[in-house]
C-alpha cells in the first residue's frame, strides 16, 4: 500500500472552491447563474410555505369558531397562496434539475478537453512517472465531476442555511431554545461525517496505483492483442486470480468504511432525533396549556421536521464539499504539473540540412542506479546515414528518445546544426523529423488517417496519401481494402478491417514517407528508423530499402536494426555496448577490425548457411 495521503488543511480546501467555480462558470455561465437564482428561491420557499400553513390552521380554527364569511375567505385565500407556492416549488425543482444537468454536460466536456490539452504539454518522462500516472488516473476518473459537485454542494449549503435562518426566525418567538438545541445536536454528526469523508478520500488516493494495476489486468483479459498469449499459456486463471484479489481487497475496505458510517451515523443521527422529539414534546405541552395557538404548534412541528432535514442537508453538503475539495485537489495538481520549461530565447533550426553532434552525452532514467548512456560523443554530418548496432539494453532506443527531444541528457550536450537541443522549440524541431518505431501505433481510424497523420496539412489529399502508401510499401494493402482509403482499420469498431503485423508496419512506414514529402516538398531533414522492417519478409525489406535509398538521399538518417542486411546500407555504423560507443566505421572497416561488430555479423551470417 502506498504511503498515507495527508489530510489537506482547511485553507487548501477553501482554495478549491474559487477554482472550481471558475471552471463551472467558464463552461456554463448561463446555467450557473440560473442555478444560483433557483437555489435562492428554493431556500426561501419552505419558510414561506410553513408560515402560510400556520395562517391556514389558525384561519380554519378561527372560522370554525366565528362562522364569519370573511374568516372563511381569509383561510381559503391562505390555502390558494400555499397552492401557488407549492406549484412554484415543484416547477423550480424541475428547472433546478435541468440546469444542473446542463452544467454537468458542459463541464464534463470542458474539463475533459482541459485534461487532454494538459496531457499534450507533458513530456514522455512525465508520462512514465508513476506519480503523474496516478494523478492522470484521478483526473480522468472521479475528479473530473468533482468541481461541479463542489459548487453545487456549496449552493445546497447556502440554500439550507437560508431555510434554517427562516425557520429560526419563525421559532425564535415560540421556543428560541429549540434552535440552539437542534444546532448543538447536529455538531457531532457534522464532525464525524467530515472525518469519514477524509477517510474515504485517503482510501481512494491509496488505491490509485492498485486501481491502475487492476485496469491493466482487465485489459490483459479483454484486449485483442493479448488474447493469443493468454490462450496459449493459459494465463486466464492467474490474471483473474490477481484481479480478484485486488477486487476482494477493495471490497473489504469499502465494507469496513460503510460499517463505520452505518454505526457512527446511526448513533449521531439518533442524538438528533432525540433532540427533535424533545423540542416536539416541549412545544406540545405549551400548546396543551394554551400558551400558543394550534397554528403555532403546526408551525413549530413543520419547522422542527423541515429544519432537521435542512440540518441534514447542511451536514451532507459540508461533508460533500470536503470530499469534493479533496478530489478536486488531485485534479488541480495534475493541471498544475509544469510542462517542459523552455529557456529564454528559444530558437528554431535554420532551413536546410543540419549535422548532429553528441558531446559527452550521458542519461540516466529516473530511479535507475546506472546510466543508460555514458559520455557518448559522436558527430553525424548532414546527409549521412548512420546505423546503430548493439544488443538489447545497449542504449540505442534511449539515444533515439534523446534525439527526438523526448528526454533531456542528464549530462553533456546534443547539438542540431550547432544549436543546443535544450534551446530548440520542440514543436518546430519535430516538424523537421520523421520516424518509424518498432512499437508503432495502430490507429483504430481510417486507412487515410493511418497514413496521412504523418503530415496533417495534407491529411485530406488523396494524391499525397496514395503516393506515400506506394512508397512505404502499403499501396497494394490499401488497394485491396473494401472501401479503400475510407476503410476503418483495427478491431475496435463495427465494419473495421484488421491487418497483419507486416501490413500495419507498412502503414507506419508510409506515415514516415508523408513526413518526408512535407513542408512544401522539403520534407523531414532527419529520419529515424527503429527496427522498421521487423514485421516484414526479406523480399519486402529489400524493396523497401531500395526506396529508402532514393528518398533519404541528401537527408540525415539514423537506423536501428538487428538485421545486418539493413545495417550494411549505412554510410557508417556505430556499435553501442552498455551505453558506450564501442566501435565506429563503415561495414568493411568494422569487419576488418575483427571486433564486436564482426563477431555479431559472423553469428548472424551463420544462421543463413
Amino acid at each position: 500500500m502506498a504511503a498515507a495521503a495527508p489530510r489537506l488543511p482547511l485553507r487548501e480546501l477553501v482554495r478549491q472552491f474559487p477554482r472550481s467555480l471558475r471552471w463551472v462558470w467558464a463552461a456554463a455561465p448561463g446555467s450557473t447563474l440560473g442555478v444560483v437564482v433557483v437555489t435562492v428561491i428554493l431556500g426561501l420557499l419552505p419558510t414561506a410555505m410553513t408560515w402560510v400553513g400556520r395562517l391556514i390552521i389558525d384561519g380554519v380554527v378561527l372560522a370554525a369558531k366565528t362562522q364569519r364569511p370573511e374568516d372563511r375567505e381569509a383561510a381559503l385565500t391562505a390555502l390558494f397562496v400555499e397552492l401557488a407556492l407549492s406549484l412554484t416549488l415543484l416547477a423550480t425543482r424541475r428547472v433546478h434539475t435541468y440546469l444542473r444537468e446542463a452544467m454537468r454536460v458542459r463541464l464534463s466536456a470542458a474539463l475533459t478537453t482541459r485534461i487532454l490539452d494538459k496531457a499534450l504539454t507533458l513530456e514522455l518522462q512525465q508520462f512514465e512517472s508513476p506519480e503523474t500516472a496516478d494523478l492522470l488516473q484521478s483526473a480522468r476518473g472521479e475528479a473530473s465531476n468533482r468541481p461541479l459537485s463542489l459548487v453545487l454542494s456549496t449552493l445546497t449549503l447556502a440554500k439550507s442555511l437560508m431555510t434554517l435562518t427562516g425557520f429560526a426566525v419563525l421559532l425564535w418567538g415560540l421556543a428560541w431554545w429549540s434552535v440552539v438545541l437542534l444546532a448543538a445536536a447536529a455538531v457531532p454528526e457534522f464532525i464525524i461525517e467530515t472525518r469519514l469523508s477524509a477517510d474515504a478520500f485517503r482510501l481512494f488516493t491509496w488505491r490509485a496505483r492498485e486501481s491502475r494495476l487492476l485496469a491493466y489486468l482487465e485489459s490483459v483479459l479483454t484486449r485483442d492483442d493479448h488474447v493469443k498469449e493468454v490462450k496459449l499459456y493459459g494465463l486466464g486463471p492467474l490474471v483473474l486470480e490477481r484481479g480478484g484479489a485486488l477486487l476482494s481487497k477493495f471490497q473489504r475496505e469499502d465494507l469496513a468504511l460503510a460499517r463505520r458510517k452505518m454505526v457512527l451515523g446511526s448513533i449521531f443521527a439518533g442524538l438528533s432525533s432525540i433532540a427533535f422529539y424533545a423540542c416536539y414534546a416541549a412545544v406540545g405541552v405549551r400548546a396543551a396549556m394554551g400558551l400558543i395557538s394550534v397554528g403555532d404548534l403546526t408551525l413549530a412541528i413543520a419547522a422542527f421536521r423541515q429544519g432537521q432535514g435542512a440540518f441534514d442537508d447542511v451536514l451532507s453538503s459540508v461533508a460533500g464539499m470536503y470530499d469534493d475539495a479533496l478530489h478536486v485537489s488531485n485534479l488541480s495538481r495534475f493541471l498544475d504539473l509544469p510542462p517542459r520549461a523552455l529557456p529564454p530565447g528559444t530558437v528554431t533550426l535554420p532551413t536546410g540540412r543540419f549535422a548532429i553532434e553528441l558531446d559527452r552525452v550521458s542519461f540516466r532514467y529516473p530511479g535507475a542506479d546506472h546510466d543508460a548512456l555514458t559520455e557518448l560523443s559522436l558527430t553525424v554530418p548532414a546527409g549521412e546515414t548512420l546505423a546503430l548496432v548493439g544488443e538489447n539494453g545497449a542504449g540505442k532506443s534511449t539515444l533515439v528518445k534523446l534525439l527526438l527531444g523526448l528526454y533531456q541528457p542528464t549530462a553533456g550536450t546534443i547539438r542540431f546544426g550547432g544549436q543546443d537541443l535544450r534551446t530548440l522549440d520542440p514543436r518546430a524541431l519535430r516538424e523537421r523529423l520523421g520516424a518509424v518505431f518498432q512499437d508503432h501505433v495502430r490507429y483504430q481510424l481510417t486507412a487515410r488517417e493511418n497514413v496521412g497523420l504523418g503530415d496533417l496539412a495534407r491529411l485530406e489529399s488523396t494524391e499525397a496519401v496514395t503516393a506515400a502508401s506506394v512508397r512505404g510499401g502499403a499501396g497494394d494493402v490499401l488497394a485491396a481494402l473494401p472501401r479503400k482509403l475510407d476503410t476503418t482499420l483495427g478491431t475496435w469498431f463495427d465494419d473495421a478491417h484488421q491487418l497483419s503485423g507486416g501490413q500495419w508496419q507498412a502503414l507506419a512506414v508510409s506515415r514516415a514517407f508523408m513526413r518526408l514529402d512535407s513542408r512544401g516538398g522539403e520534407g523531414a531533414d532527419l529520419l529515424i528508423l527503429d527496427e522498421p522492417t521487423a514485421a516484414i519478409d526479406a523480399e519486402a525489406e529489400a524493396a523497401l530499402f531500395e526506396r529508402f535509398r532514393t528518398l533519404i538521399s541528401g537527408r540525415t538518417a539514423i537506423i536501428i536494426s538487428h538485421r545486418f542486411s539493413t545495417v550494411r546500407m549505412a554510410d557508417r555504423i556505430a556499435v553501442l555496448e552498455h551505453g558506450r560507443l564501442l566501435e565506429l566505421g563503415d561495414h568493411a572497416t568494422l569487419l576488418a577490425q575483427g571486433g564486436r561488430y564482426a563477431h555479431l555479423f559472423t553469428l548472424q551470417a551463420k544462421g543463413y548457411r
